[in-house]
């Protein structure tokens, strides 16, 4: 039983030392910040015959995120017919919460420079909004602050 128990011991340690020397280096790795959204700008558009006003906002931190969260992940649940979706969606909500739009195949950490929702034209919009961006491989969220709809 002794032998038993020393071959599982030296089977074990080379284990125990690779955790310990990689703890360093995982918990070194800073958390990524959440995102730091604000408006741009506003536009009129025609779609379907009916006015539109797009809101067009931007994420001042963008660069503190690596662009392995744009990567395509056909592994993961598709985007309805879009089977090469990227793995970090980006939904925007109304400060209440209620979904406006949401963006599943963005490409890389400066296409959050181009996220927008709409409303048809004469609707008023909510006063604030603000994103979160699901990273789907790890199911972690970021949520951002709160942003005018208004310049």
């Amino acid at each position: 039983m002794t032998i038993n128990l020393r071959k599982k011991s030296l089977l074990l340690f080379p284990c125990l030392i690779v955790v310990l020397l990689a703890a360093p280096i995982l918990a070194s790795a800073p958390p990524l910040p959440n995102p730091v959204l604000y408006l741009t700008g506003t536009e009129a558009f025609q779609s379907s015959g009916k006015q539109f006003i797009r809101y067009k906002y931007d994420v001042l931190n963008k660069a503190d995120y690596p662009a392995t969260l744009f990567a395509p992940a056909p592994a993961l649940p598709p985007c309805g017919a879009n089977t090469k979706s990227s793995r970090t969606w980006v939904d925007i909500f109304d400060s209440r919460g209620k979904r406006l739009y949401g963006f599943c195949a963005l490409g890389k950490p400066s296409d959050l420079s181009g996220i927008w929702f709409a409303l048809e034209e004469g609707i008023v919009p909510p006063s604030y909004i603000y994103i979160e961006m699901n990273d789907r491989q790890t199911n972690t969220k970021y949520k951002s602050n709160l942003a005018d709809t208004t310049l």
